[in-house]
C-alpha cells in the first residue's frame, strides 16, 4: 500500500511535455542565468499553461521550471569534469536523437525553428516486440536514475493504450526510408537497414544487414534484385524484394 500511494503521489506531479522540454534547451543556451528569476519562470510558465500542448494535463508552476534550469547548470557544471572521452559521446547524435545543433539553431528565425520541428519524423522501437513503428506524438519526458531520457511516445495507427516509455538513445530515431525501384544501387552489403520481416504470427519493421546482394537486370519498372538479410535480433537470415528494405538515414 504504502508503494503504490508513493506511485500515485508521483504520477500527481506535472511532467513537462518534449516541446517544453525542447523549448526550455533553447532559452537556457540563450538566456543563461537569467531563466533563474522568477519572474522568467513565471512567464514562461503562463505561455506554457495556455498553450494548447498543454490542453488535459495538469498545471505547472514557476517553482518546477526554476528547478529544472537548476538541475540543467549543475549538469553542465558536472560535465565540465568529465573525461574527453565522455564529452564527446554526449555530444553524439545518438545520445539525444531529438537534439537541435544550437549554433544552426541560434541562426535560424523563430518561425524557421518552428517549422523545422513540425518537419522532423521520427521512429521508436517498442520493446514488446523490438519492431520500429512511427512516431505519432512524443506525449511526455523523464530522466531515469541513469540519467539517461525516456519519453512517452504514440505509435502511429495505435490507440492510447500501446503508449510506451522509450529510451531516446536506443529506442529513438530519425525516420527510415523507403527505397524506390530506380535506388537499388544505393544498397550495399553490409548497409544496416530496416527490413519488413512477415510470420505466420506477425508482420513488423525490424533491424537487419545486408549480407548478400543478387543482382538482376532491370526491364519492368519493379526492382527484381534479392537481398539476403541478417535481423539483428535473432540473426536469422532471409532473401527479401527491395520493396521491403527502408534505408536509415545518415
Amino acid at each position: 500500500m504504502e508503494g503504490f500511494e508513493s506511485a500515485e503521489m508521483e504520477d500527481a506531479i506535472p511532467e513537462f511535455t518534449l516541446k517544453e522540454i525542447i523549448a526550455m534547451e533553447r532559452l537556457f543556451k540563450d538566456v543563461g542565468e537569467k531563466s533563474l528569476s522568477q519572474e522568467f519562470c513565471q512567464e514562461l510558465v503562463d505561455s506554457f499553461n495556455r498553450s494548447k500542448h498543454r490542453t488535459g494535463k495538469p498545471a505547472i508552476q514557476w517553482e518546477q521550471v526554476q528547478s529544472w534550469f537548476q538541475d540543467k547548470q549543475k549538469q553542465i557544471a558536472a560535465k565540465a569534469f568529465t573525461s574527453p572521452v565522455a564529452i564527446k559521446e554526449f555530444n553524439q547524435p545518438s545520445d539525444w536523437a531529438l537534439r537541435i545543433n544550437v549554433a544552426e539553431r541560434l541562426r535560424k528565425t523563430k518561425a524557421e525553428r518552428v517549422a523545422g520541428l513540425s518537419e522532423l519524423a521520427f521512429e521508436a522501437k517498442s520493446f514488446k516486440d523490438f519492431a520500429w513503428y512511427d512516431v505519432a506524438a512524443f506525449l511526455n519526458y523523464r530522466v531515469i536514475h541513469t540519467g539517461e531520457l525516456e519519453v512517452r511516445v504514440r505509435f502511429s495507427g495505435f490507440s492510447y493504450d500501446q503508449d510506451e516509455w522509450v529510451n531516446v538513445k536506443r529506442g529513438v530515431r530519425e525516420r527510415s526510408i523507403p527505397l524506390e525501384p530506380s535506388e537499388c544501387h544505393r544498397v550495399k552489403v553490409g548497409d544496416p537497414v530496416l527490413c519488413f520481416r512477415e510470420t505466420d504470427v506477425r508482420a513488423i519493421y525490424c533491424d537487419a544487414y545486408i549480407v548478400e546482394i543478387r543482382r538482376s537486370t532491370h526491364e519492368t519498372p519493379d526492382c527484381p534484385c534479392e537481398f539476403v538479410v541478417r535481423y539483428t535480433y535473432d540473426n536469422a537470415e532471409a532473401k527479401v524484394p527491395l520493396s521491403s528494405l527502408c534505408c536509415r538515414p545518415e
